[in-house]
């Protein structure tokens, strides 16, 4: 792809386009925790439904992130850009009619592939849109606006849960997309220019398929695997996803053009120890998440939008957080920030569980903000080096690939951690009541970050200063 001399004259009209798609599909990512509790009591909802509502979406966009990315290489940004966007309409559509868990969790994993082909597009699109100065500019707008649509998921999807529009209850959280999504795909037709590489990679179809084998027998058994009782499927289906994986590294390494995986990123034993830590921490992340959202509407009867308005001091912990860091702390002190990040968490979730183990029939808001102030506080410092710090132990041929694998092992953390979290707290949940099964959710968050705090030092001291600019991935708890 040419980048251009000169500007597109309506580049911040495109820049809008771009972030009001992406920020719809970052929302629908954490707009669903509050509904659950709602379309459980609608629809019957077992917990593993539960569970594939939450974490089917990312597990499908896990799947398709790479994929997704090079479909835009090849067929050009726009065209794959409108394609996912109109396919995450219709998906947010067969969502909101749903009659039945099936078809839901269905739709679900149709929204995720739709966003995985969105996704990658928008990088591409703003640095074909915008040159110079302007395209950093342009980045500068796109990180945070991408954060705060994450961040303030839970608080939209309990007002748009409670405000029951038409009697609509949980399925508002879906039919907000259509208009949304009707008016950006005009917007996108009609302003955004056509880009894609001039020597386009291939579709590495073989690969693909073997990745995403693997993460579905990983997760499929995770959530169905404790109301079957364990039977020796579950475990065949664990082991075989270890086969595959194996399989999916030798192909990858045999392949001569285009692998979907840089084969050398293997080798790098900090890269790889950056992919553990950001497994851990964003999978732990995400399933305590739903777990806790989960605990306050229907075992502290909170309403939805009680529930997400509860999660605002952690929300705005978080901003606080990744602007103190990224902005001065980060690239003066690098890896230690994160570290200390990934402290202030552990101390959060101690003090999220006093709270709860002190008053286990009646944690009230102002119990859950302190903590969720300290926790929020620890993940903004976490997060906001942490992809240029695990991206500086690549070589600049390599970014491009370790990048999207960040991603994609992102999403897929968030799927595994809605499927662990939700099978311990549906597991202690039966005849132990909502506080128990909450303390050990939490428990294993503590041992969790405690893990990623063990396996820190392996990383670079600090990013490279020609990692910053363009972020490296979006902020999206799943």
């Amino acid at each position: 792809m040419t980048l251009p001399t000169v500007s597109h004259p309506r580049k911040w009209a495109i820049l809008a386009v771009v972030l009001c798609v992406e920020c719809m599909d970052l929302l629908d990512a954490t707009v669903v925790n509050v509904a659950t509790p709602h379309i459980r009591a609608d629809l019957g909802a077992s917990a593993s439904a539960i569970q594939w509502i939450a974490g089917g979406y990312a597990l499908a966009l896990s799947i398709g992130l790479v994929t997704g990315g090079r479909l835009g290489d090849i067929v050009g940004h726009r065209r794959t850009f409108l394609l996912g966007t109109l396919g995450f309409v219709i998906a947010s559509l067969l969502c909101a009619l749903a009659p039945d868990t099936g078809l839901l969790i269905t739709a679900r994993l149709l929204q995720g592939l739709a966003c995985a082909l969105v996704l990658p597009q928008g990088f591409g699109i703003i640095r074909s849109t915008f040159a110079g100065d302007d395209q950093q500019q342009a980045f500068a707008v796109f990180g945070p606006v991408i954060g705060l649509s994450a961040v303030l998921g839970p608080i939209v999807g309990g007002l748009l849960v409670d405000a029951n529009v038409a009697g609509q209850d949980w399925r508002t959280v879906f039919l907000i997309n259509l208009p949304v999504g009707i008016a950006a795909l005009i917007g996108a037709y009609r302003l955004l220019p056509e880009s894609k590489e001039t020597d386009p990679p291939t579709l590495d179809l073989v690969g693909t398929v073997l990745i995403g084998a693997v993460a579905g027998l990983l997760v499929y058994p995770l959530i169905q695997g404790r109301e079957a009782g364990w039977p020796w499927w579950t475990w065949t289906m664990f082991a075989a996803a270890a086969v595959l994986l194996v399989a999916f590294v030798l192909w990858v390494r045999g392949k001569e053009k285009d692998p979907l995986v840089t084969p050398s990123l293997f080798a790098k034993r900090q890269y790889d120890a950056g992919l553990v830590i950001m497994f851990l921490f964003f999978g732990g992340l995400s399933g305590v998440l739903l777990v806790l959202t989960l605990y306050m509407q229907l075992g502290q009867h909170f309403s939805a939008i009680h529930a997400g308005l509860s999660f605002a001091p952690w929300s705005l912990a978080m901003a606080v957080g990744a602007g103190l860091s990224g902005a001065v702390l980060g690239p003066r002190f690098g890896r230690a920030v994160l570290q200390i990040g990934a402290g202030i968490c552990v101390l959060g979730t101690l003090l999220l569980l006093w709270s709860i183990s002190a008053h286990p029939l009646t944690t009230s808001t102002a119990w859950f903000a302190g903590p969720l102030v300290v926790y929020g506080l620890g993940m903004g410092l976490f997060v906001a080096p942490a992809f240029d710090i695990v991206l500086a132990s690549v070589s600049d041929e390599e970014t491009g690939s370790a990048s999207g694998v960040l991603n994609a092992n992102q999403q897929l953390s968030a799927a595994v951690g809605v499927a662990v979290m939700g099978t311990i707290f549906f597991g202690a949940l039966s005849g132990r009541g909502f506080a128990v099964a909450i303390e050990r959710v939490l428990w294993v968050q503590v041992a969790v970050t405690v893990a990623v705090l063990l396996v820190s030092p392996l990383l670079p001291r600090r990013a490279r200063e020609e990692a910053h600019g363009a972020p490296a991935a979006e902020l999206a708890p799943a």
